[in-house]
């Protein structure tokens, strides 16, 4: 409800009444008037007055710029708290009263000097203002991130078979059926072992059917693969079926063993040379190991040594494999380059 015509408090100068026309304040201003009787005196002749931009910091509440009181009151006695004209409450009288009065409006004046509040010109009334805007907080919504799935290997297909990747002396190996990249292994040169474990026959521990390593020929001054071969048979034999690296006999110790094969070889377009023995054991059915060298394709062309140890009987994976693999072997990113056993491809010696 718009207030009636009369002097009220002015907004932008608390020390100074204003005429408010019954729809928007003027431009007449006046010192504020003794308490008295009677209706309040006419305003004098409205000028225009040219509108001047309005320049502010922060909107001012309503409810303290609207002057509580009725036309023809002191702006100091009675002090009005809250509300505008036709909502006041009295804060007291006598001179306590006053003094209150005064001590409020000085903070008033205070307050519209800090905030910077300079109403040149308003068109809207005492209740017709528009309340300050509360502030929001500006900090997003967290946002949850959709997952995105993890890439899962591709599936090799029967044209194009897995391969396992030996980055160090730059060969590939082919990952038969049956064959996984190596887990839990403790060997760092292990290239790829059978799917599953079981408990080893002697000593315990968990042993493997399969298991194909790949290694640099460092500390040996000879580069023949025959001769290389023939001298690691032994060390292979005892390090697959004899005792494991802290001393152990997994499968009892080595009984005995018999030479099934040997001969050159083509790797990885490269002459070899390998060794194949059959060993027997004290606990278990035993086992193939192979050695086989070849020189590398990469860098001063080192001797690479390859062993292969298959478990013997029906758990063990087939001899067959062996030829797979070492047929398989290729340089690097030469898909065509391989050999196999009884490939020609120089002298091996």
């Amino acid at each position: 409800m718009t207030p009636p015509p009369g002097w009220y408090r002015d907004p932008s100068a608390p020390h100074q009444e204003r005429w408010w026309d019954g729809t928007a304040w003027t431009e007449h201003r006046r010192a504020p008037e003794p308490t008295g009787f009677g209706a309040p005196p006419p305003p004098p002749p409205q000028q225009p007055v040219p509108q001047q931009p309005v320049r502010y910091q922060q909107p001012m509440d309503p409810r303290q710029a609207v002057p509580h009181m009725r036309p023809g009151q002191a702006s100091t006695v009675p002090l009005v708290t809250g509300g505008g004209p036709g909502q006041r409450r009295s804060a007291g009288g006598g001179g306590r009263g006053k003094a209150v009065a005064l001590t409020t409006a000085a903070a008033v004046l205070v307050a519209a000097i800090v905030t910077g509040v300079f109403v040149l010109g308003d068109d809207d009334g005492p209740e017709a203002r528009t309340p300050p805007a509360t502030a929001t907080s500006t900090v997003p919504e967290p946002v949850t991130a959709t997952p995105t799935p993890s890439p899962t290997p591709t599936e090799p297909s029967a044209d194009t078979p897995a391969v396992v990747e030996d980055q160090l002396n730059g060969i590939t190996f082919p990952l038969p059926d049956g064959w996984v990249l190596p887990k839990y292994v403790t060997e760092d040169d292990v290239m790829m072992t059978t799917d599953g474990t079981y408990d080893c026959p002697g000593d315990g521990g968990v042993c493997r059917h399969g298991l194909v390593i790949s290694r640099t020929v460092t500390a040996n001054a000879e580069s023949s693969p025959k001769v290389l071969a023939e001298q690691d048979i032994e060390d292979a034999a005892d390090d697959a079926y004899d005792r494991d690296l802290i001393g152990n006999k997994p499968f009892g110790g080595l009984e005995s063993h018999e030479q099934v094969a040997s001969g050159p070889v083509a790797v990885a377009g490269r002459a070899g040379y390998y060794v194949r023995w059959r060993v027997k054991t004290a606990k278990g059915p035993g086992g193939y190991v192979q050695s086989m060298v070849f020189p590398s394709t990469v860098g001063t062309e080192s001797p690479i040594l390859v062993r292969y140890v298959f478990d013997a009987g029906e758990d063990g994976p087939p001899l067959d494999d062996m030829d797979r693999i070492t047929e398989g072997i290729r340089p690097v990113g030469d898909a065509d380059t391989g050999g196999g056993v009884g490939s020609g491809i120089g002298p091996s010696n």
